[in-house]
């Protein structure tokens, strides 16, 4: 049995859709990678699965979400509550916007280990200081009294994933981990996540628009493009062979050292706006291989071998 798995989920801002008939799964110790530009609907997937929409514009309109079995959307808001961070944590985008600049990190720390754990205020600082162990940083028990400011940004990062850790969780969603750090920094927060992975035998959700991350880091990979799944494989098909003009154009713009040519290819347009009805395919506008049937009709989800793909005329169609 699948640990996660999503099925036919669907979002709304108003009327608009923002994330339509989404299905995945993930199994035990995988990590899934999802990736797609900006407003594809990486994070808000991320965000229903933690069960953060509630109480605001966004509503979920249809599909179940079921981890180990059991439908996240049906629970109530204390057992949902329960399940969070104890079974599933979240590592969001930006540190500094998440921790509490007025605390310190680790009586931030502190509280979350004592939302799931009975111990005394003492139990939950040395807990605290080993999860700080735990994540390399250096100085556990001086960095438990700096505040949020004080610390760079890849040690922030590193206290927010120890306050994931706190829980034990059986899934770690890790939402753009390395945005806002350095290159260096992002390879020991990755190196990092993979070691605690291994160590405790965690399921990993990936979420990047950076596809080195994803290739070096997924086990499976989904593209999304404008609230759909257009694209869902193992990590090494899909890096071999794209089927979908997204996929293909996305990896056809990555730079390549090995390469002397000075100019990247580059996908034209941009992402669509939610207040834009786009008939047929919604790649359509800016797709390299674009046929009149995908500017009348909407593909369906069609299944590749063990891979599925969302087009009327998968790349491999030209190449071969």
């Amino acid at each position: 049995m699948a640990l996660l798995e999503v099925k036919n989920l669907s979002i709304q801002i108003g009327n608009r859709p923002v994330v339509q008939n989404v299905s995945f799964a993930l199994q035990p110790g995988d990590t899934l990678g999802i990736v797609g530009e900006s407003g594809c609907g990486k994070s808000i997937t991320s965000l229903a699965i933690m069960g953060l929409l509630q109480e605001t514009v966004v509503r979920i309109t249809a599909g179940e979400i079921l981890f180990e079995g059991r439908d996240l959307l049906s629970l109530d808001a204390r057992n949902r509550r329960a399940l969070m961070g104890s079974e599933i944590a979240m590592i969001f985008q930006e540190p500094m916007t998440s921790l509490n600049p007025v605390y310190r990190v680790g009586d931030q720390v502190i509280e979350a280990v004592r939302q799931h754990r009975t111990c005394s205020k003492k139990e939950a600082r040395e807990k605290a200081r080993q999860l700080f162990e735990l994540v390399k940083i250096p100085d556990p028990e001086r960095r438990l009294e700096s505040y949020p400011h004080q610390l760079s940004g890849g040690l922030r990062q590193r206290v927010m994933i120890a306050m994931a850790l706190s829980g034990d969780p059986a899934l770690l969603i890790a939402d753009e981990p390395t945005t806002a750090l350095d290159v260096t920094v992002q390879s020991q927060i990755l190196d990092l996540l993979k070691e605690l992975q291994d160590k405790r035998g965690m399921a990993v959700m990936l979420i990047s628009h950076d596809l080195g991350v994803i290739s070096e880091n997924c086990q499976s990979v989904i593209v999304m493009y404008r609230g759909r799944i257009v694209e869902a494989s193992d990590s090494e098909s899909l890096f071999r062979m794209p089927l979908h003009p997204y996929t293909f154009g996305l990896l056809k713009s990555l730079p390549d050292v090995s390469s002397e040519v000075e100019t990247l290819e580059a996908i034209p347009g941009r992402v669509p706006g939610l207040d834009e009805d786009i008939p047929g395919c919604a790649f359509h506008p800016r797709c390299a291989f674009v046929q009149p049937d995908c500017r009348e009709l909407a593909p369906e989800i069609a299944v590749h071998g063990r891979r599925q793909v969302s087009c009327h005329h998968p790349v491999v169609e030209y190449l071969l």
